[in-house]
């Protein structure tokens, strides 16, 4: 009888974690929703607010958006601190592998300044998109997003740390 309460709660325990997995990530989407924070990109035409999911983990910033359709217009995923270890700001390198929806990839300084701005980045591709000089987080937004509201290098982002 023993066997069999264990073999029930041993299946009860595998359908419940396959019922949070989904090829297309939309438990994860939900589990990140729930840990946005507000950024905000001051521009020479005024302040943009993004809500952003929160990537700190290493297991988070390597998954990224990847899989990812959800991400609205003013959605956003930042990967602070950048790198998730700790330690200095490093130049940053990061792709698209298994991420269906272009990003403008904004890679930001201690300062909070913007350094560089990959714009409309490609779908899928795994070529790098380096930062060009030491980050100290990542900000990727819907692709085209920086262009349609003038966000430019030297902008300043702000969140709550």
């Amino acid at each position: 009888m023993r066997s069999g309460f264990l073999w029930s709660v041993a299946a009860a325990t595998l359908a419940l974690a396959a019922a949070g997995c989904t090829s297309d990530g939309s438990a994860n989407a939900a589990a990140a929703a729930a840990r946005t924070t507000p950024v905000t990109i001051t521009s020479a035409n005024g302040a943009h607010v993004f809500q952003a999911e929160i990537a700190r983990t290493p297991a988070e910033q390597e998954r990224g958006l990847m899989f990812r359709t959800d991400l609205g217009k003013d959605g956003a995923m930042i990967f602070a601190p950048y790198p998730a270890d700790g330690g200095a700001p490093r130049e940053a390198s990061f792709w698209m592998k298994n991420t269906p929806t272009p990003l403008d990839i904004i890679f930001i300084r201690a300062d909070g300044t913007i350094a560089t701005i990959a714009e409309n980045t490609v779908p899928f591709s795994t070529n790098p998109i380096p930062s060009g000089e030491p980050v100290a987080a990542v900000l990727e937004i819907v692709g085209g997003r920086s262009a349609e509201l003038g966000i430019a290098p030297d902008d300043k982002v702000t969140w709550k740390k």
